[in-house]
């Protein structure tokens, strides 16, 4: 293990009022879920494990799309639960969006993380028709890139329905976590890094991506997105001003540049 790594990858220790945040965003996802009554369907199976589920918000009017969340935590904790507000933005321009459980370290390894969001992400296609958009935030980021990726454990008619993936702040890399001490928990090794790593991986043909970051995150994530960018020849955004953990709030808002990135023009 190494305490410069550690250091590198700590976001939390470098945002003022870093541990103010988890209950607002559970306050805010809450009350978007009370708001949206009916239209929140909640819990929605797609396996037999505890965590194999998700919820499915849903728009006034017939859907255009699905666009799936996915949930950060470094693969350890939280839940789509407690970002639920997220999927405002979509849903006020007429899309569905899923946001999906999956087993978390060190109950599962990543391999088995990226399988469920598969199984997840197929689960979520046979609820809503058209266009399926795939993003999520940091570890969830990396999970919404390994959707685009050439192996990506998804049906075949699943996967040519994805009409865009959106990684926010991304672990694109997973060989330096090996030298954290999450690395305890995510029990990474030489063989699971590389075939977890997106950006060592090949992007699926006529997959769309757009990689997106703050300006204020730590260099190792800044590095993470545009080694990505570079490795996929795909474009990538640094938004002015915005750190780790506020990166993720323009979902919740319909007309921001994130959600037009997302969903525009689909």
């Amino acid at each position: 293990m190494s305490a410069e790594m550690d250091r590198a990858y700590a976001n939390g220790d470098f945002i003022e009022g870093a541990a103010d945040y988890p209950p607002r965003w559970q306050a805010a996802a809450a009350e978007f879920r009370d708001e949206l009554g009916a239209r929140a369907r909640l819990g929605a199976r797609y396996g037999d494990g505890e965590r194999h589920w998700f919820d499915l918000f849903l728009p006034e009017a017939p859907p255009r799309g699905v666009m799936v969340f996915i949930h950060g935590g470094y693969w350890l904790k939280f839940g789509p639960r407690d970002w639920s507000h997220l999927a405002a933005g979509a849903v006020a321009r007429g899309w569905a969006c899923a946001m999906p459980a999956y087993t978390l370290a060190p109950a599962a390894r990543i391999s088995q993380m990226t399988r469920e969001v598969a199984a997840a992400t197929a689960a979520a296609a046979k609820e809503v028709a058209g266009p399926i958009v795939v993003t999520g935030h940091s570890a969830g980021g990396h999970l919404s890139a390994r959707m685009a990726c050439a192996d990506a454990p998804l049906p075949g008619d699943v996967a040519a329905r994805i009409a865009h993936v959106v990684p926010i702040s991304p672990l694109a890399d997973l060989r330096p976590l090996m030298e954290t001490a999450m690395n305890d928990d995510l029990k990474l090794d030489a063989a699971e890094a590389r075939a977890e790593s997106p950006a060592l991986l090949e992007r699926r043909k006529g997959c769309d991506v757009s990689v997106w970051v703050g300006g204020q995150e730590r260099p190792s994530f800044l590095w993470q997105a545009r080694l990505l960018s570079e490795e996929w020849d795909c474009p990538w955004h640094v938004a002015p001003g915005l750190h780790h953990f506020n990166v993720i709030d323009d979902l919740a808002r319909p007309g921001s540049a994130l959600t037009e990135l997302l969903i525009g023009g689909l």
